[in-house]
């Protein structure tokens, strides 16, 4: 409602969304999410905002008596959590039993994506990796947003589509890793003085405010209120102190793709012998096998 209500002093005023993003020193998409509702006005922008379009005040005491830290169901939670990651100026994250979405290589994501609600459903598992990886582009860049992602062990060593694409994946992170807007730390499986019990993230935005996003079963839940993000942040922090350092974690997910390369060639030594011993049983059975007696041409 209150963004209902920017959209018409705006209108009222004759000026376009551009135009007042100029105003408040802001770009014209700000504006759109601001008029959409799907994101937040500080006070001083809204005060701004009253006073150029001559409200009277009134826009001042319509964001006054909304609760901006509502905790509300959205049907689009994970779109709306997609929409603020892409504009982060930084991210951080920390994940238990699953690799960090942001790190995820392709074969990966098609493995979790399997064992998930689309499992056996080959478009709609073939259309989320893609969105996926679509989202991890703007960090590839070398002046990409900064992503400092700590991983419970449990995040390496938990398998997703047998040891060939654990092995794939951990190469991927030791390649991540090199890049210099990403760090990847390990803390060696549950943290002892850590609050977190489930994966979350911290979305820094343009504008100073920080967003936290955490996940349950059917629902993401995402947090601009000063007390939460403190709370978290603070947990955040606690993991930082427990994680291994930067070294440290490098040789730990570097031990854990040659133990993923060793099972992928166990699990091909076996294959090819599970094969062999096949062949021979075949040829056993065609050996030990009744004769059929064929007729002789008579002469």
């Amino acid at each position: 409602m209150f963004g209902e209500a920017l959209r018409f002093a705006r209108e009222r005023a004759g000026l376009k969304q551009d135009e007042l993003g100029t105003v408040l020193h802001c770009h014209r998409t700000q504006i759109t999410r601001y008029e959409s509702g799907k994101r937040a006005m500080d006070r001083r922008m809204v005060e701004l905002a009253d006073e150029e379009l001559d409200m009277g005040g009134l826009l001042v005491r319509l964001w006054e008596r909304v609760d901006w830290h509502a905790d509300i169901e959205h049907p689009d939670w994970f779109q709306s959590h997609v929409d603020r990651e892409s504009e982060a100026v930084a991210v951080r994250t920390f994940h238990i039993a699953v690799v960090d979405g942001l790190l995820q290589c392709r074969e990966y994501a098609e493995a979790v994506f399997a064992s998930s609600d689309a499992a056996g459903n080959r478009d709609l598992i073939r259309q989320r990796t893609m969105a996926r990886l679509a989202r991890q582009e703007r960090f590839l860049d070398p002046d990409g947003p900064l992503l400092l992602a700590i991983l419970d062990e449990s995040a390496i060593r938990t398998v997703y589509g047998g040891p060939g694409v654990m092995r794939r994946q951990m190469e991927h992170l030791l390649a991540m890793a090199k890049r210099p807007n990403i760090g990847i730390r390990i803390t060696p499986f549950a943290p002892r003085g850590a609050s977190l019990t489930v994966s979350m993230m911290l979305l820094d935005m343009p504008d100073g405010r920080t967003y936290t996003y955490s996940e349950s079963l059917d629902r993401g839940h995402a947090s601009d209120s000063p007390e939460t993000v403190a709370r978290h942040r603070r947990s955040y922090d606690l993991l930082t102190g427990e994680a291994l350092s930067v070294t440290e974690s490098l040789t730990r997910m570097a031990d854990a793709l040659e133990e993923f390369r060793n099972d992928e060639e166990r699990a091909r030594r076996d294959h090819m012998a599970q094969e062999q011993l096949q062949r021979r049983e075949r040829r056993r059975l065609h050996r030990g096998s009744p004769r059929i007696p064929r007729s002789r041409p008579r002469t």
